[in-house]
């Protein structure tokens, strides 16, 4: 399975999945200097940033940013779900699929041990997974998967245009790949997660294959 990232430059989102696609405002084919000069830039500005406000937090720093406001979902237990429910916790969300073979069940298991590693303020995140696959990951699905990496977390799940709202809401990168495997497909995704204040403000993204000690740090400052 090939992992899309996403960086964010001025509402510009650019997806390195093999190459580089700028999907948002701009052009896929972007000429190869033109691409290069803005990767550039974005390690300009962040290598800019004052030292305190740079070295306050591990993720990305997406605070104030427009996007990725609301979630209105079903979760794995049936009850309709907002982020506004959440709040007075800080929220992690991550997009994802239960057929998925690696990049899912081990973000999952990294967000496991992060609770561990936040010990008794862990109750005070709530993690929330997406499917990116409501064809197969129906709500017993999600209720059998979910809560097996920790019973506090919960499965996300709607209908195929909901979750498209979704993911162009949270700009996630999801494209289904037909194959000759057992499963039939399997979906190359966006592989971070977002996480928000108590307050229900977005404020960090987390790049796949963080370590969990550094995330529960970065948590540790939003609570």
């Amino acid at each position: 399975m090939r992992i899309a990232h996403n960086f964010l430059l001025q509402g510009v989102e650019f997806i390195v999945h093999d190459r580089i696609n700028v999907i948002t405002f701009m052009p896929v084919n972007l000429k190869m200097k033109t691409r290069y000069f803005l990767m550039a830039l974005l390690l300009i500005l962040a290598a800019c940033k004052p030292a305190g406000e740079h070295n306050r937090f591990s993720a990305t720093d997406v605070s104030g940013a427009d996007f990725a406001q609301a979630l209105s979902l079903t979760d794995h237990t049936g009850k309709p779900r907002t982020l506004a429910d959440f709040k007075g916790k800080a929220v992690a969300v991550f997009f994802g699929y239960t057929h998925c073979p690696d990049v899912c069940p081990t973000t999952m298991a990294d967000m496991k041990q992060t609770m561990k590693l936040l010990g008794t303020r862990s109750d005070e995140l709530q993690v929330l997974f997406v499917t990116l696959d409501p064809e197969r990951d129906t709500q017993a699905v999600l209720a059998q998967y979910v809560p097996s990496f920790d019973k506090r977390f919960i499965g996300l799940y709607g209908t195929q245009d909901q979750i498209a709202k979704a993911t162009a809401d949270f700009k996630i990168f999801a494209s289904k790949v037909e194959n000759s495997g057992k499963s039939g497909y399997t979906i190359d995704h966006s592989a971070g997660l977002y996480l928000y204040d108590k307050t229900g403000k977005i404020r960090l993204y987390v790049a796949y294959g963080e370590k969990p000690a550094v995330i529960a740090a970065d948590i540790e400052k939003l609570l």
